[in-house]
């Protein structure tokens, strides 16, 4: 039966991409507590994709979510606001979200995919801001460090 409508692709260059994360390397970003691994980022829609792995205890600083966040726990268990999570728990966080710290009370390792940008701040203001560009720079900057 023929489709209603010419659904072939305007753009011939599209394409599936892959990351094999047991090929990429882990980003220490807070000596000897938190990993990151950078799966994917979206210049052309500001969304980014990262698998996390924090040692029990570490804790993540407030933040406001400046776009619609989401996590799946693959290990561990984290603290979120009055809330625990566990493996298999996914979390959906809306755009605007404000929250205080976030705790790793076990050994935790998850998913998290990220809309757009991450702003945040302690008692006296801003602290930092994550955004695609930042996380696209993350995984630039461990490529060399890789390969030595």
């Amino acid at each position: 039966m023929a489709l209603p409508q010419d659904i072939r692709p305007v753009n011939s260059e599209l394409a599936d991409s892959i990351t094999r994360s047991s090929e990429i390397p882990w980003i220490e970003t807070k000596p000897g507590q938190a990993w990151t691994k950078v799966l994917w980022v979206g210049p052309e829609s500001g969304r980014w994709a990262v698998l996390l792995k924090w040692k029990k205890g570490y804790v993540a600083p407030p933040h406001k979510h400046l776009s619609a966040a989401f996590a799946f726990v693959l290990s561990g268990r984290l603290q979120v606001r009055d809330n625990e999570y566990g493996p298999g728990d996914f979390l959906h966080e809306v755009n605007g979200m404000v929250h205080g710290a976030t705790t790793a009370l076990e050994d935790t390792e998850y998913l998290f995919f990220c809309d757009g940008p991450v702003l945040f701040f302690d008692k006296d203001g801003f602290t930092g801001y994550r955004g695609w560009e930042e996380v696209l720079r993350m995984q630039q900057s461990a490529i060399p460090k890789a390969a030595e």
